[in-house]
């Protein structure tokens, strides 16, 4: 990789998202990791047939009561439409959370082989900050390393000689961290799943094979696996890549599913979209974590302060970059600046996201751009998660506490 398409893959990283397109410039790259076909054998529990053990604490970037990513120092700038600051206090851990909380991070690495090691990098460790670490006031914090499929693997794609990359080796590694946890840690307690990207087919997988009709499954709270296309068939919440888990439609319902994608209100997905897009009979999930039952929502949107700030249009300085220099703390957030809705048309089911201009900034980053110009295909995958997980903290809590009330 060239240090210019390295220095752009961890724009991509630190902004929360996904970097899978980094470096190709094709506008139908293929999408992440395919699911595997098997489930590879863990014995014993939490060690995978390769060797990796999930009982060492250096396969784990993030476990309840250990000074690592996920107790990073984290605060937030919020800049209201008038233009006045204030920070908030640190947010830290709560000590005593009831619930537990599974993250698996989306296609981040730069290793050169096909697949991962399991040595974490800045990669990891940021986009595992940016996606998972705000939830340390709700739940205990699982993350897991797996040897995903990787950037450079993704990329030989489009060579005449790909690369070797196991899709299996990657899901066996998050089902034995899985069992892991299960084993030595869960005790009873219920968990909510979250992923992004790659790391959402995995969880989708995990909790097809590995939760819906088993004993465990009446401790899922829910699971979240954001900016993947999770099939229903149409009309329906229930169904496709999940038998028994429907979407959630309240805060306090559980047992339930959250996912989208996000595109732009005036760039849907286009034709041969990677995201969005499903067969005839069925649809792409989108429930908005600001607006579960429907309609439209100001989410509670925090932006990475180290977050890819291009905006594809424009000359000179964008107006979101000179905000973004502007900002001291970890996260900001612009309340009212934008609004999301689901929507269900002709281009597909995705989360439309449109940006209510005002004296702070005219536009906002987010988008995947190569070479100058802006994929379509991947909408706003860069920051899926960004766009609303002020609100997936809130839901975590109220889903939580919805849970907790019924298992009295």
């Amino acid at each position: 990789m060239t240090p210019s398409k390295r220095a752009l893959a961890l724009a991509f990283t630190l902004a929360g998202g996904s970097a899978l397109l980094t470096g190709c410039a094709t506008r139908t790259a293929a999408p992440a990791a395919a699911p595997a076909t098997a489930t590879p054998a863990a014995t014993p529990t939490g060690t995978t047939p390769s060797g990796v053990d999930y009982n060492k604490p250096d396969t784990w970037l993030c476990r309840p009561g250990r000074n690592d990513v996920c107790a990073l120092p984290l605060s937030i700038t919020t800049i209201t439409a008038d233009g006045k600051r204030s920070v908030s206090p640190p947010v830290v851990a709560n000590a005593n959370a009831p619930i537990d909380c599974f993250y698996v991070y989306p296609t981040v690495s730069n290793d050169p082989g096909g697949n991962s090691d399991m040595n974490a990098g800045p990669e990891e460790n940021g986009v595992t900050f940016a996606q998972f670490s705000p939830l340390r006031t709700q739940c205990r914090l699982f993350a897991p390393l797996y040897r995903q499929i990787t950037l450079a693997g993704l990329r030989s794609r489009f060579t005449p000689t790909p690369m070797a990359m196991d899709a299996a080796m990657a899901y066996g590694d998050v089902v034995a961290a899985w069992r892991h946890y299960l084993a030595h840690d869960n005790k009873g307690r219920g968990v909510v799943l979250i992923g992004h990207s790659q790391g959402s087919r995995m969880i989708t997988e995990l909790v097809a094979k590995e939760i819906e009709g088993k004993p465990v499954h009446k401790q899922l709270i829910s699971v979240m696996p954001i900016g993947a296309n999770l099939n229903v068939p149409k009309g329906q919440d229930v169904g496709g890549a999940f038998k028994s888990t429907p979407l959630c439609r309240s805060a306090t319902q559980t047992g339930c599913a959250v996912s989208y994608v996000s595109f732009r209100a005036n760039t849907p997905p286009p034709q041969g979209s990677l995201f969005g897009r499903a067969t005839v009979n069925d649809a792409v999930a989108c429930n908005n974590p600001a607006a579960l039952a429907g309609g439209a929502a100001q989410p509670k949107a925090w932006f990475s302060k180290r977050a890819d700030v291009s905006v594809a249009t424009g000359t000179g300085t964008p107006k979101w970059q000179a905000l973004v220099a502007s900002v001291d703390t970890p996260f900001f957030a612009l309340p009212g600046l934008v609004t999301t809705q689901c929507k269900s048309d002709a281009n597909g089911s995705y989360l439309a996201m449109t940006v209510n201009p005002d004296a702070r900034t005219d536009d906002i980053g987010g988008d995947v751009v190569v070479g100058g110009k802006v994929v379509d295909t991947w909408g706003l995958h860069l920051i899926d998660v960004s766009l609303a997980i002020g609100d997936i903290v809130d839901l975590v809590g109220s889903q939580g506490k919805a849970y907790l009330a019924k298992a009295k």
